[in-house]
């Protein structure tokens, strides 16, 4: 099983959002737009642009677990992005990341640990899985983490063609 495996909308609601990803190497973040952390929405769409010609691209997903700081409707959500940091990478309906409610593509992420041997439980808005183009878990890195970082920016480029 790989993570395409796992069906997840669009943010528009068009099924199988993850089936048009197959094959090439993926950034999935869980997103908020009302967090300390969401200028990240600019690096990440930074990544998206300098990468996407060579298979690669940013999925998004909202989720409003951590402090109720993605309250929006889907359209506002899309709004938002688009007008405030030029989002041009997928993203897919709001789910839920952690809990009874867990999402299965949350379900089969967060059995990946990072670089400090930690797995489970997503701890805040923007922590990031890298897949490669098998749909293979490869990486994953903390909220904190930029996703400009040359950790994160490296272990795409080592992926990529």
């Amino acid at each position: 099983m790989t993570i395409y495996d796992n069906e997840i909308s669009s943010l528009d609601g068009t099924p199988n959002a993850l089936e048009a990803l197959k094959g090439q190497t993926t950034l999935i973040v869980n997103v908020a737009s009302q967090c300390g952390l969401t200028p990240q929405y600019a690096q990440l769409e930074e990544l998206q642009k300098d990468y996407s010609d060579r298979g690669f691209t940013v999925f998004g997903v909202p989720c409003n677990q951590f402090g109720a700081q993605e309250p929006g409707s889907p359209d506002e959500i899309a709004s938002f992005c688009s007008t405030n940091y030029g989002v041009t990478f997928p993203m897919s309906e709001k789910v839920e990341v952690n809990g009874p409610g867990r999402h299965p593509l949350y379900q089969a992420l967060v059995t990946t640990a990072d670089a400090d041997g930690r797995d489970g439980d997503i701890q805040w808005n923007f922590e990031k899985f890298l897949i490669n183009g098998d749909g293979e878990v490869v990486a994953r890195f903390a909220p904190t983490t930029v996703p400009d970082d040359p950790a994160v920016v490296s272990a795409i480029e080592s992926l990529l063609a």
